[in-house]
């Protein structure tokens, strides 16, 4: 095995960047915080956190025993109230909008977040079959594409990995590097592959609060996964997947 492989892993990249010709350090602009859509774009609005009525009580040390990879989900729908939920959970706002940073309910270097979130949903109680994108300065979902055999599509994303395509939704994580590129020059790579981490860990343990499971997904199609979203692959790709479904 390769040793040059395992420098990926390492923090000794953070030595060879002179921090002062970042972007940020320049003066320029930062990259929206937030995909931008067309204001003509179909948009759903979420059920807000402190609005929800269904999600159950489930205490952090009872969620982080429970947790574990599921790939057997049942054939029931999930409630728009419980993709709110779960949406909120893994890229939300925890406060009011800032003009500077915005914080999130998952950490993120330099509070950057360089992930965007999607969602193929099959059985979501109230929304169509489609692909949507979370907006979560707004808190809406905005729908992307509709396919036909849509299931079909994500398990051949996900590499035939049946239960991509057999879950009530699958989320779909892209990052968008020039948000972290900003800050952190070439050494973005580390602290998105981190981030894309700490959302999916969210993820897991709220499906315990909702009787649904997940099971990440970082074995996949690249190129299939991005065009199956209408993103270019270079300044937005597909970074991580996981079904969610009832259980």
């Amino acid at each position: 095995m390769s040793e040059k492989f395992r420098d990926f892993l390492k923090s000794s990249c953070w030595k060879t960047i002179d921090f002062s010709t970042t972007d940020q350090s320049r003066g320029i602009k930062p990259p929206l915080a937030e995909k931008p859509c067309n204001p003509e774009d179909r948009r759903i609005d979420l059920v807000k956190s402190g609005d929800w009525q269904s999600i159950n009580k489930v205490s952090v040390e009872a969620a982080i025993a429970q947790r574990k990879s599921r790939r057997s989900y049942t054939e029931d729908t999930i409630k728009l109230e419980e993709l709110s939920f779960l949406l909120w959970v893994t890229q939300g706002l925890r406060g009011k909008r800032s003009a500077v940073r915005n914080y999130r309910t998952v950490p993120s270097a330099g509070c950057r977040h360089a992930l965007e979130t999607y969602i193929a949903a099959f059985r979501v109680e109230g929304i169509p079959k489609a692909i949507y994108r979370y907006l979560p300065m707004s808190h809406q979902l905005v729908e992307v594409a509709k396919h036909q055999d849509l299931e079909g599509l994500l398990t051949q994303a996900a590499l035939d990995q049946s239960f991509a395509g057999k879950s009530a939704v699958t989320f779909i994580w892209t990052t968008i590097p020039a948000r972290m590129e900003w800050r952190y020059s070439r050494v973005f790579y580390k602290v998105i592959a981190l981030d894309a981490g700490h959302v999916c860990q969210n993820l897991y343990l709220a499906c315990e609060a909702i009787g649904a499971g997940t099971c990440a997904i970082a074995a996949y199609d690249q190129e299939f996964a991005d065009s199956i979203l209408g993103i270019d692959g270079i300044e937005e790709f597909t970074i991580y997947m996981a079904p969610v479904g009832k259980v």
